[in-house]
């Protein structure tokens, strides 16, 4: 913990910003454990309906990730994410299965505000600096990562590549945002890998969202302490713990929102 204890000696705060995470399987909302498909719990069987939901308790952005696309290698659910567009106010961030300009200019134009980009990051880093050319501050990369090197094929193939060189190789790329998510931790309510999300805020001049192990109120504290500190961290999302009743929306912002 000895990085953590240089960021928890710095300065103060600005407001992070709440993802509810939307996980399509099969046109179902579900929740993974650690990114296992047959670990799949369903939540809801009307995407649009849950997208109303977290407007309705005010969320900020959805966080909207097509699972059986990320196995498919293309775009699968598109009439759930249709159905979710049509329902939301908020702003959505889509990924899964998104491995060209055509898919990806297809999402934009339906409505999607930002489009998330995982494996083809690494098999293809070229397509990424051409579509944050093409289409400037709308495309993500998400970093998922099994104990610190990033996973790949909907989290079925694990890299040779650490989180840390595969962020610093997308510095000068154009990319909005970074989501880092520890796949070990995903699902587990257990609490956000901390120590490697401040680690790449405090490397990066791209913005850092935190995903993976958010169960309670205090893992959102937690993650509030240490982004007081590190003005590199953006926001978090959060996917089982909202399903489950374990936090609500509101609670979350004020938490969020406070040093």
């Amino acid at each position: 913990m000895q990085f953590m204890d240089q960021v928890l000696s710095l300065s103060c705060p600005h407001p992070l910003t709440l993802y509810p995470a939307i996980d399509l399987k099969g046109g179902q909302c579900v929740r993974l454990k650690q990114g296992e498909m047959d670990q799949a719990t369903i939540y809801s069987d009307d995407p649009g309906a849950q997208a109303q939901a977290w407007n309705d308790q005010g969320c900020q952005w959805l966080h909207v990730v097509d699972l059986d696309g990320a196995f498919a290698k293309r775009p699968v659910n598109v009439e759930a994410v249709q159905a979710i567009i049509a329902n939301s106010k908020a702003p959505i961030e889509l990924g899964g299965g998104i491995r060209d300009l055509q898919s990806i200019e297809f999402w934009l134009k339906q409505g999607i505000n930002r489009v998330i980009l995982g494996s083809v990051a690494v098999k293809n880093p070229d397509l990424v600096k051409e579509a944050c050319r093409i289409f400037p501050n709308q495309i993500v990369v998400g970093i998922d990562a099994r104990n610190g090197f990033v996973s790949t094929e909907g989290w079925a193939e694990i890299s040779e590549m650490k989180a840390l060189d595969l962020a610093q190789r997308l510095q000068d790329t154009g990319v909005t945002a970074i989501i880092f998510t520890e796949i070990e931790r995903d699902g587990m309510l257990q609490g956000l890998d901390l120590e490697q999300t401040a680690q790449l805020a405090h490397h990066l001049s791209i913005p850092v969202i935190a995903s993976g192990g958010v169960g309670n109120l205090d893992h959102l504290k937690a993650l509030r302490t240490v982004a007081n500190h590190e003005p590199g961290i953006e926001g978090v999302i959060v996917g089982r713990a909202l399903y489950d009743g374990r936090v609500h929306i509101a609670e979350a912002l004020k938490v969020l929102k406070t040093c």
